[in-house]
């Protein structure tokens, strides 16, 4: 049987799906972030098949959105897109904290995975988190100031104001940089990474990832197999059953790892 309860840690809202006769237990957590406008609660299927395989799903909601909405406006929550995702990023360490404090998880066997907002937030916290184990990122961007440049000439396109000069945009690119993995991605360190996207993707554009994995993958050369990419050539901002299937797999392959090796190796306690 597998549990789902709310839970809260400070501010953090989260359900904690998992194993029922195991749900007390020290297991391999997942650290899944829903996407922008959604909910917790989307990615309940993600949660149930990563159950099923003996993870510990943690799915939080991110500020402004379920049950911490504020009753931001649309337009307002545009202009908050980029303080929901930092502040989504910091949280991802609160959790970890509180999880392993808890004794319901270890610091080496934690995964982190999220869709098109919650895919960004996973490459952010890869660039801040050397502890993330292995990570999926779906429909995400790994260029952070890239992408914020790209949204505002989209939100300038759709007719709306921007109530920042130039100079204020471009101070504001710059605070992006300390969570952009495009800027210093030897900061992977050759950790299992999966990417899923539709080409036909206008929301977030496939090209960006494209060109970094294209252009990093040289930081993989000793593990070139801890570094996939799945292009679906008909999707666009969905993700398909392919990619939710491929999302288990990944961690069922790639965060028991270690957990495998020091069994073996009689370190554990089972």
């Amino acid at each position: 049987m597998i549990n789902v309860v709310k839970q809260k840690t400070g501010a953090v809202s989260y359900l904690h799906v998992c194993e029922a006769d195991s749900f007390s237990n020290s297991k391999p957590t997942v650290i899944f972030v829903h996407g922008f406008q959604s909910v917790k609660e989307n990615n309940l299927h993600y949660a149930y098949l990563l159950a099923e395989k003996g993870f510990r799903v943690i799915l939080p909601d991110c500020i402004h959105h379920g049950d911490r909405d504020s009753g931001l406006k649309s337009q307002q929550m545009m202009q908050a897109f980029w303080e929901i995702v930092i502040q989504t990023v910091h949280e991802i360490d609160i959790l970890k904290k509180h999880l392993t404090e808890s004794g319901i998880a270890d610091e080496t066997e934690i995964g982190v995975a999220g869709t098109s907002m919650g895919g960004i937030v996973t490459f952010g916290a890869l660039k801040k988190y050397p502890w993330i184990k292995a990570a999926v990122s779906l429909m995400g961007c790994p260029s952070y100031q890239d992408f914020a440049r790209y949204k505002v000439e989209k939100f300038l396109e759709a007719g709306f104001a921007l109530p920042f000069s130039d100079e204020q945009l471009e101070s504001y690119y710059a605070k992006l940089k300390p969570y952009d993995l495009a800027s210093d991605p030897s900061s992977l360190e050759e950790r299992p990474l999966l990417c899923w996207h539709g080409k036909r993707d206008t929301e977030v554009p496939i090209d960006p990832l494209l060109t970094f994995v294209k252009a990093n993958k040289g930081y993989y050369k000793n593990k070139p197999n801890n570094i996939k990419v799945i292009v679906d050539e008909y999707a666009d901002h969905k993700v398909s059953r392919e990619g939710v299937l491929a999302t288990v797999d990944w961690f069922a392959e790639h965060l028991t790892q270690n957990v495998k090796e020091r069994y073996h190796a009689g370190s554990i306690k089972r």
